[in-house]
């Protein structure tokens, strides 16, 4: 259960994941031990999944942002081509959904070269790959990792 603090807790690590202890202590008003031990146990439980440095997709040359629907073969679910399109280092997501397309796929890499030779030459020859639609992205309004918590704590102890 995520009580009120651990919200909290949370949304100051999801702003800053280098914030210290000593800070989210002062804001929450505890003891920077008793802040260690819940940000501990959320990390054990799962809530919290790792810390990550945000980069620059420009700045580190992967400046062309993706998206692809991938239809497969009909027929069931294929876990062996979700796992083979999470293996290509520039795809970061790779979401199995419901309609007509079997996955949506996030793409980042340099340039519209690059990302045709991955669809041609890689996404396109794994198995059960029947057809793949593109959409380039022209200018970002709104990107975030942040989960929504307001509420949170409330709506967990109301179950």
């Amino acid at each position: 259960m995520i009580d009120a603090i651990d919200e909290r807790i949370l949304g100051l690590l999801q702003r800053d994941g280098r914030i210290s202890n000593a800070e989210i202590a002062r804001t929450v008003e505890m003891a920077p031990s008793a802040v260690l031990e819940r940000v501990r146990k959320l990390e054990e439980r799962g809530v919290i999944k790792g810390y990550l440095a945000r980069l620059c997709p420009q700045a580190v040359g992967k400046g062309l942002l993706a998206f692809v629907l991938v239809r497969t073969d009909s027929g069931s679910w294929q876990a062996e081509t979700a796992t083979r399109l999470a293996e290509f280092p520039d795809i970061q997501e790779v979401h199995h959904i419901a309609g007509e397309d079997c996955f949506l796929v996030k793409i980042r890499t340099r340039d519209t070269s690059t990302l045709g030779a991955l669809l041609r030459d890689r996404v396109a020859t794994l198995p059960n790959v029947r057809s793949t639609r593109t959409t380039i992205v022209l200018d970002t309004v709104k990107e975030t990792l942040e989960i929504d918590l307001a509420d949170l704590a409330t709506k967990e102890s109301n179950r």
